[in-house]
């Protein structure tokens, strides 16, 4: 190949030349004679401009051929430039983890810093500075003082200090969105505090968190994946206080939690799932104390809770979903004391309790839904106690009580609905007692009761309704009732299925129905209930065993409705008020319910 001034020279020259010849072609066409007549002057003009554009076209070949000489010369000098960084960098890569690979704390210190700096200038290779950087911490490391090399705890903290740096908002050269992997390292502390997550993955996947806290307090997530899948935490604490999740994922799956809390305290969820799906809680604690939910997903499905405390204590729920469906819940507790619900969903759809609370405690509910529909209850407490229901739903479709408590006790209904349609009742207690009812809706439309007790003693009905149309309530062995403070055994009956207990209510108003019931056992008591409005309805109820018994109750006002209501025994209906009942049929050789009545 010719040189570069070599090439120059010989455009140039072929551009005059080429002017040259366009003289000598226009003069030939023109055939003007080598000494021009004066007729011929307005020719030899026109010839003369013909020169003035070639000799033009000539010089602007001569620059587009230097500007094309230039930057041939500037991109040979940039190659020759890029060829000697990249064999700087390469040097400096090599320096570097020649120091990282030191046996003195000191020098691979030293080494860490060198590679952090040459990351921010060599883009070409910033993930594989990156890369080494992880894998330093993912060397084994023994967190024990008396077993660690002195001096490798600050290295490891200072590698995950300057890796923050380059995550957070101003940092000269940012690292966010390149992947960041620490699979199976072991963490005895560390500060990701305000990083920013908006792209690329950050793997802890099997990672020990033994001792020390590793922060994320004030990180934001706005896209990208966080996984922690499989990890194990076992000491201290990983605190995601007043983090901030609008997009991405962070993942627990599969992690393992016997000590330690993990914290999102004060975090605002307004997208991003956070995962514990098949996560084992046998200790420790998890808590969203405080946090915002206006939208995004918290799951724990298929989690088992052996132990460990799970807070939802004062959070705020506008939209979102906290899931927990198939959950095993045989110990632990999970908290939502205090929260507000004005949207938003939990869901513990199908999951089993064997043991445990889950305690909704005090929480306010103007919207949203709560949902145990499917879950088995063998043992443990679910509470609501306290709580106002304004509005929302609280769902037990389909839920089986073998066992176990649910507590409304002192709750205020002024609205919302809590349903247990289709639930079986074989054995537990759900407990209104001393709730008070302005509003709303209480369903038990559907329900089997074999054994168990559904109470609502003490309870005060100005409004709303309680719903048990078409409940079955089926016949066993001896069953006692308890009315406010005293223990009775009613006429020494048979039965086995089940009470539910209205026991010193108070009825100024609202409605509680038992249409199309069907009794075949069972004990319904409204033993010293007041009466001074609302209604008590079985209309259309089939009585062929159990027993209804209104004694001691107070009649100032309000209806028990018996119509089409039939009785194929004279000792179910028991203390009714005075008067006639209208629409209540009895067999004709049993007589009337009201005169047979047992005291």
């Amino acid at each position: 190949m010719m040189p570069l001034v070599l090439q120059a020279t010989v455009a140039v020259a072929a551009a005059l030349l080429g002017a040259v010849a366009l003289y000598l072609l226009l003069a030939w066409l023109l055939e003007l004679p080598r000494r021009p007549q004066a007729d011929q002057v307005d020719q030899q003009k026109l010839l003369a401009d013909m020169v003035k554009i070639a000799l033009g076209l000539a010089a602007g070949v001569g620059a587009a051929v230097a500007l094309i000489v230039g930057y041939r010369r500037a991109r040979v000098e940039e190659s020759a430039s890029h060829r000697d960084d990249q064999r700087l960098f390469s040097s400096r890569y090599q320096d570097a983890a020649d120091l990282i690979g030191h046996d003195k704390a000191a020098v691979r210190l030293a080494g860490i810093y060198a590679m952090s700096r040459l990351a921010d200038v060599w883009e070409d290779q910033r993930q594989q500075c990156i890369d080494v950087l992880c894998a330093y911490l993912r060397l084994p490391y023994d967190p024990d003082p008396q077993k660690g090399e002195p001096g490798e705890r600050e290295v490891r903290l200072t590698v995950i200090r300057l890796i923050t740096a380059h995550l957070r908002p101003g940092t000269t050269t940012s690292w966010s969105g390149y992947h960041l992997d620490f699979t199976g390292a072991v963490f005895d502390g560390g500060d990701f505090g305000g990083a920013e997550f908006s792209g690329g993955t950050v793997t802890f996947n099997d990672t020990e968190f033994s001792g020390g806290t590793v922060h994320f307090n004030g990180a934001t997530f706005s896209g990208g994946t966080v996984t922690f899948h499989g990890a194990k935490f076992s000491g201290d604490a990983v605190d995601f206080h007043g983090a901030t999740f609008s997009g991405g994922d962070v993942v627990f799956g599969g992690a393992e939690f016997s000590d330690g809390t993990v914290v999102f305290g004060q975090a605002k969820f307004s997208g991003s799932t956070v995962t514990f799906s098949g996560a084992k809680f046998s200790g420790g604690t998890v808590t969203f104390h405080r946090a915002a939910f206006s939208d995004g997903t918290v799951v724990f499905g298929q989690a088992k809770f052996s132990g460990s405390t799970v807070t939802f204590g004062g959070v705020e729920f506008s939209g979102g979903t906290v899931y927990l469906g198939g959950t095993e819940f045989s110990g632990g507790t999970v908290d939502f004391v205090m929260a507000k619900f004005s949207g938003g969903t939990v869901d513990l759809h199908g999951a089993k309790f064997s043991g445990s609370t889950v305690t909704f405690h005090r929480t306010t509910f103007s919207d949203g839904t709560v949902v145990f529909n499917g879950a088995k209850f063998s043992d443990g407490t679910v509470t609501f106690g306290g709580v106002e229901f304004s509005g929302g739903t609280v769902v037990f479709n389909g839920a089986k009580f073998s066992g176990g408590t649910v507590h409304f006790v002192m709750a205020k209904f002024s609205g919302g609905t809590v349903d247990f349609h289709g639930t079986e009742f074989s054995g537990g207690t759900v407990d209104f007692s001393v709730a008070e009812f302005s509003g709303g809706i209480v369903t038990f439309g559907g329900a089997k009761f074999s054994r168990g007790t559904v109470a609502f003693n003490g309870a005060k009905f100005s409004g709303g309704t309680v719903h048990f149309s078409m409940a079955k309530f089926s016949s066993g062995s001896d069953i006692v009732s308890r009315g406010g403070d005293e223990t009775s055994s009613r006429g020494g009956a048979d039965f086995s299925g089940g009470i539910v207990a209205f026991n010193t209510a108070e009825f100024s108003g609202g409605i509680v129905a038992f249409n199309t019931a069907e009794f075949s056992g069972g004990i319904v008591t409204f033993n010293a209930a007041k009466f001074s409005g609302g209604t008590v309805t079985f209309n259309a109820a089939e009585f062929s065993g159990g027993i209804v018994t209104f004694g001691d109750a107070d009649f100032s006002g309000g209806t028990v409705d018996l119509a089409d209501t039939m009785v194929r025994s004279t000792k179910v209906l028991r203390d009714l008020p005075d008067g006639p009942v209208s629409g209540l049929r009895v067999p004709e050789d049993r007589g009337s319910a009201q005169s047979s009545a047992e005291p």
